[in-house]
């Protein structure tokens, strides 16, 4: 475990506070480190796995189904999630893609995260359980997120939501996954997505930003960790200038749905969404990113723990429902 910063802050201080430090420590703790050995897809996913939720619980209720993949490929689990709370009418729809480097994490380990999404913006949210690497390397992920958003939006009156109103999101891998469907349903023509939030997303193989050299250790997830995460996801002969597997290479995101990006200050991946924030302005979407001081990679997932987490995500909701309700979006 590496538990100083890489660079620490002015004066040496810790740029997490007290309460963050001891979360990503207890985090990085229990968590196989490339810095000590070769990473292994089964013991990353043992580490993180996560006991079966409730099926009501945290202000919304859940079902499990599959629903048809891509073409030739395997069915795809989603678990589907209602706020228990009652609507006037049709409710927005948010398609969730989970993270973990595209080779860890499932639906169980974003369980609480899309109850809180759901709950918090009174939104029916579809998780997706895609295809993971090494096994199914790109694009089979990408297009897995993208045939889930199809039947979800193809289902929405079904599902009690108005297929107008539709975000795509994702946090870190899962977070690439959202920009992938966003760009591929521009360019297949559907379906319609009316937002898009990506969570701390990976969006360049190359991490060349200088957060991936200030936050590469000490924070939980490392530049080491992502970097291997690229090499499974890709694999040798994979196409690292692909806009579906690195959006943040892509040419062209005139088009696009209006964007959130939730950075952390302390994570490798924070300046390629910055970047990815000015590309999409400068495209003419409607990109606003919210940046957290003293937040890491992953910090969604204390909620009810981290102060911080809640002001986020009460953020994340309030730019739903203005988004997903008339469109308005401001930038900053």
């Amino acid at each position: 475990m590496t538990g100083t910063p890489h660079r620490p802050a002015a004066g040496g201080r810790d740029p997490l506070g007290p309460l963050a430090r001891r979360i990503v420590d207890a985090m990085t703790a229990g968590f196989p480190d490339p810095a000590r050995g070769p990473l292994d897809a089964a013991a990353l996913r043992r580490a993180s796995r996560a006991d079966p939720p409730e099926a009501e619980s945290d202000g919304a209720t859940s079902v499990d189904r599959t629903v048809p993949g891509p073409p030739d490929a395997p069915a795809l689990p989603v678990r589907i999630y209602r706020p228990n709370a009652p609507a006037a009418g049709p409710r927005p729809l948010v398609v969730f893609c989970h993270g973990g480097g595209w080779v860890l994490c499932d639906l169980d380990t974003h369980d609480g995260l899309c109850r809180q999404l759901a709950r918090r913006a009174g939104a029916v949210v579809v998780s997706v359980e895609y295809r993971r690497a090494p096994e199914d390397r790109f694009p089979a992920a990408a297009e897995d997120a993208y045939a889930a958003t199809r039947w979800a939006v193809g289902h929405a009156a079904e599902l009690g939501c108005d297929a107008a109103r539709v975000a795509i999101a994702g946090d870190s891998s899962g977070g690439n996954l959202a920009a992938a469907v966003a760009l591929m349903a521009r360019d297949r023509t559907g379906p319609p997505l009316a937002a898009q939030v990506l969570l701390y997303p990976a969006l360049d193989h190359r991490l060349a930003g200088r957060s991936a050299a200030d936050y590469a250790t000490g924070f939980f997830h490392t530049t080491a960790h992502m970097r291997w995460y690229w090499e499974q996801y890709l694999g040798p002969d994979g196409d690292p200038t692909h806009p579906y597997a690195a959006p943040g290479r892509a040419a062209d995101l005139a088009g696009l749905p209006p964007a959130l990006l939730v950075l952390p200050e302390c994570d490798p991946l924070r300046d390629e969404g910055r970047a990815y924030g000015r590309a999409l302005r400068r495209a003419g979407v409607p990109a606003r990113v919210d940046e957290y001081p003293g937040a890491f990679h992953g910090f969604l997932g204390a909620a009810g723990v981290l102060p911080t987490v809640d002001d986020a995500l009460d953020a994340v909701a309030q730019w739903l429902v203005g988004t997903l309700s008339d469109g308005d979006v401001t930038s900053r």
